[in-house]
């Protein structure tokens, strides 16, 4: 079984959203705390991640990817503060 996982990422000061999919989401994480990540989280500094969902079928991880891509500002927030109200970065816990 692969296991894959949709994740949202943002800056210390939590105005900045990244929405990313993996299937090895502690490497990505690594990647992007030590600048191996994207252009756009090396740019806006975004090295914490504050939520994230696992899938077993990548296609179906790509679907969610792109929807919570398209969704509104606010829905991303209110997602994520449901899940991690204070917005603490997930990948300490590891």
């Amino acid at each position: 079984m692969n296991n894959y996982s949709v994740y949202i990422m943002t800056n210390p000061d939590n105005n900045v959203l990244y929405i990313g999919v993996t299937n090895d989401l502690e490497r990505r994480v690594w990647e992007h705390k030590n600048g191996e990540g994207s252009e756009f989280t090396n740019k806006y500094k975004c090295s914490k991640l504050v939520y994230y969902e696992d899938y077993n079928n990548i296609k179906t991880a790509i679907n969610r990817e792109k929807n919570l891509k398209d969704w509104k500002r606010k829905w991303k927030y209110d997602l994520i503060i449901e899940n991690n109200p204070q917005m603490n970065d997930l990948s300490l816990e590891w």
